[in-house]
């Protein structure tokens, strides 16, 4: 049995980017975590492969989507939350105040210096 065959079915999600040798491409080290914490999540049993692909298949197809597929990690990301939420894992307005938290920490972060909660300036 191939590496490829014994690697969790999330690895094979719709439209990954992958190399040429088949492993997942990220764009940016946020991408790599999202797709390590749902395949951790998936493999604790908090939700299941048909859950899964459900909740990404309904985020890669909804309208306004980049041509290019530069947005994936994006729904990537969207399916995650939307479906911790819909399992009550987790709280809508809690991600929501993360994500603001984030984008203020990312504003107020000085170029080439790490992104950290705590430079949120609101935090």
């Amino acid at each position: 049995m191939s590496r490829r065959d014994t690697r969790s079915p999330l690895a094979l999600s719709p439209q990954l980017p992958t190399s040429d040798d088949g492993e997942p491409v990220f764009p940016e080290p946020w991408a790599a975590a999202a797709f390590a914490m749902t395949v951790h999540l998936h493999e604790r049993g908090l939700f299941t492969w048909a859950e899964w692909a459900q909740c990404l298949s309904t985020e890669l197809h909804k309208p306004g989507r980049a041509k290019d597929g530069s947005d994936y990690f994006d729904c990537w990301v969207a399916a995650l939350s939307g479906l911790l939420v819909s399992l009550g894992i987790a709280d809508a307005d809690v991600i929501l105040a993360l994500q603001k938290s984030w984008q203020r920490a990312a504003e107020a972060t000085p170029h080439g210096k790490p992104i950290e909660l705590a430079n949120d300036p609101q935090r």
